[in-house]
């Protein structure tokens, strides 16, 4: 008789593995952050052909799936892929190829760092993006004139880290045939007693990407690759490029359907008249890795370079009110050209001024349309008169770190009041209902951490302000992970497919060290992404 009860607790034990459903993965173990419409936990679930099949306890998954890979996570944190709404993923990977002058602490140091390049490259013409001469002790623009001395005879093209400004040399500017008595509207060319300074801000800027030389084929796929790996080890799976052109988009969709690039992206079309053309006429593309749906269009430049327009004029230099890069009537046939379409139009504006226009230009050109989820990149500057209008379906596309990056020198070009509609995170999002949050990299650095760190506590690294700056627009942990998931995919129209962990969703899930729901808030900035996976697949 006991070997007939044996025989049979074999049988059912052999009855049950046999009647589980075979999936590509099960995940069991592991504390789960779904992002659901709840916002629920979850121990375990079950991937199948690139897709969440089942979401819940360790048991349940156990007792109904069986796999091959079945992975036990040791109760690490789990969160759906992170998106970054707003980035910069092909110059993150040209900017691999430049002269880095990220955190140069004196134009001394930036001399530097071109020298030491040209040393071990021999470059025709010498690239370099990254200084910001607000972390310098003289807070003022460099001149050309050490880059004249050096380089007399090689063009060198040094880009501010936000991208809205060049130090160019005498050299550059010949070869663009930028003179003394240049004109250019929606900018500024920087001039001294001497001449020019060799700061170009913002559209005179074309005229020396005019003569760059083009990167070559090699250059361009080496580039998207480093951007890939870089995002990846920070644990995103989709990233939102603001602004590439169609020869970028196209390259970026072969090499995915060649599966030589993982990493969704959601790529915003470069507001150029044959980009317009061309996709306005043909309409949005749509893949499961490539999603081109959206027109960037830059409506100011940027705060740091006073490029930002401001409805009053800058307090640290009176009578310069910033400059629009698009006209406003440029700005408003953009809009009703995109309106009938099915495009999105996603526009820069930092400024009080520039937000208002963009603000009001999208409320008279979608009245009556539903859903459309227009976004206001950045939108750093509002006036209080207008927040109202983010009522309507538009969309704040914002990136917390610019706030504590700025916090510092915000109030100099601003004034004590202007400043406390800027950087108005959680303002924002109980006007709009959401946020999307991003990163801005390489302005910013490209760690989501960072991003989630600063808009929870609004602090700098060293734990400063103590307060937090302005810390009544700080996001809840809960707000910010949305941002950073759910709310970005909704404001790609992508809500349906990602940014949560939920069943018939891409099985795009990143699994973390620590818990940033918990840890402290000084470990925030600490956390690792240990593995990425997209589409069920470890990357």
């Amino acid at each position: 008789m006991k070997n007939v009860f044996v025989l049979l607790a074999v049988f059912l034990s052999i009855s049950c593995e046999y009647f589980k459903e075979e999936v590509d993965m099960v995940v069991v173990n592991a504390n789960v952050y779904t992002v659901n419409g709840d916002f629920s936990k979850a121990e375990a679930f079950a991937v199948h052909k690139g897709k969440f099949v089942a979401v819940g306890t360790s048991e349940e998954i156990r007792k109904t799936y069986t796999s091959d890979q079945i992975i036990d996570a040791d109760r690490r944190t789990i969160t759906p892929g992170l998106i970054d709404a707003h980035c910069h993923f092909y110059r993150l990977g040209l900017n691999q190829q430049v002269v880095d002058l990220v955190g140069t602490k004196s134009f001394e140091e930036v001399i530097q760092r071109v020298r030491q390049f040209q040393r071990e490259n021999s470059k025709e013409f010498i690239i370099g993006s990254g200084w910001d001469q607000n972390d310098w002790e003289l807070k003022e623009f460099p001149t050309k004139k050490e880059l004249d001395e050096l380089f007399p005879d090689t063009p060198v093209a040094l880009e501010r880290i936000d991208g809205h400004a060049y130090l160019v040399n005498q050299a550059a500017l010949d070869k663009a045939g930028i003179k003394w008595n240049t004109k250019v509207e929606g900018g500024e060319i920087v001039k001294n007693q001497y001449g020019n300074t060799g700061v170009l801000i913002d559209n005179p800027m074309r005229m020396i990407d005019a003569v760059i030389p083009d990167p070559s084929l090699e250059s361009k796929v080496e580039a998207l690759k480093d951007a890939e790996r870089i995002c990846m080890n920070y644990g995103l799976t989709t990233v939102n490029d603001a602004g590439l052109d169609r020869s970028t988009i196209e390259l970026i969709d072969s090499l995915q359907q060649n599966d030589e690039l993982s990493i969704r992206v959601y790529a915003m079309v470069s507001n150029t008249p044959d980009n317009l053309e061309h996709y306005l006429y043909n309409g949005p593309i749509k893949t499961e890795k490539l999603n081109v749906r959206s027109v960037k269009v830059y409506g100011d430049g940027a705060l740091g370079s006073r490029g930002a327009v401001l409805k009053k004029p800058y307090t640290d230099k009176w009578g310069h009110y910033g400059a629009m890069v698009t006209p406003v009537a440029e700005i408003e046939d953009l809009a009703r050209r995109i309106a009938i379409s099915e495009f999105q139009m996603n526009t820069h504006a930092i400024g009080d001024s520039a937000n208002a226009v963009v603000l009001r230009t999208y409320e008279k050109v979608l009245k009556g349309q539903k859903d459309r989820r227009w976004k206001v990149e950045h939108a750093q500057v509002i006036d209080s008169i207008d927040f109202d209008y983010f009522e309507t379906g538009v969309i704040p596309s914002i990136q917390p770190t610019h706030a504590t990056s700025d916090m510092y020198w915000a109030e100099d070009r601003l004034g004590a009041e202007r400043v406390k509609g800027a950087y108005a995170y959680k303002k924002l999002l109980n006007k709009a209902g959401r946020v999307a949050l991003g990163t801005d990299f390489p302005v910013e650095q490209v760690s989501p951490f960072l991003t989630f760190y600063a808009a929870v506590t609004r602090k700098d690294l060293d734990a400063n302000p103590k307060e937090g700056f302005q810390k009544q627009d700080a996001l809840t942990r809960e707000e910010a992970l949305r941002g950073m998931t759910i709310w970005a995919a909704y404001s790609n129209f992508e809500e349906s497919e990602k940014g949560s962990i939920e069943v018939g969703k891409f099985a795009d899930f990143t699994i973390y060290n620590k818990d940033l729901m918990t840890v402290s808030a000084k470990e925030i900035p600490t956390i690792m992404a240990e593995q990425t996976y997209i589409g069920g697949k470890v990357r």
